[in-house]
């Protein structure tokens, strides 16, 4: 698998100044947020828990629908922590990250990679010959 995620200009940044170590701990998401700008919704940054905020996300990554609505939101709406009300069962992304891809920042890592598949899926369609209809 190719990594292209310095290509995208995107930053990562940790609030914990104090310290520059990053424990599993640290990957946890309780539920993501986009960003505000005023009392406008910024596309461009995403709060994923309260140590790390992604900034300098492409406008252009929400270009990529999947039924109806960007797959980026998908995996913000997913990829947390939820408690169906009738059942009581907890849905937890970061149990399911742990148990079964073996890693906690697998939420994180999966928003990166639809950012790379959203804009490289974007690329390939608007390379595509019109339909002549």
């Amino acid at each position: 698998m190719i990594k292209r995620h310095d290509a995208l200009h995107m930053s990562v940044v940790f609030s914990t100044y104090h310290s520059i170590e990053v424990t599993d701990a640290d990957y946890r998401v309780e539920k993501m947020k986009y960003g505000k700008k005023g009392k406008d919704k910024d596309l461009t940054t995403l709060h994923y828990n309260d140590k790390i905020t992604l900034t300098g996300i492409p406008p252009e990554a929400y270009d990529y629908i999947v039924n109806g609505k960007p797959a980026l939101d998908w995996v913000v709406e997913r990829q947390c922590v939820k408690t169906d009300k009738d059942s009581g069962i907890v849905n937890d992304a970061n149990d399911w990250a742990v148990d079964t891809m073996k890693t906690p920042r697998y939420p994180l890592e999966l928003f990166m990679r639809v950012i790379t598949v959203s804009l490289e899926t974007m690329k390939i369609v608007g390379s595509l010959p019109g339909l002549g209809i």
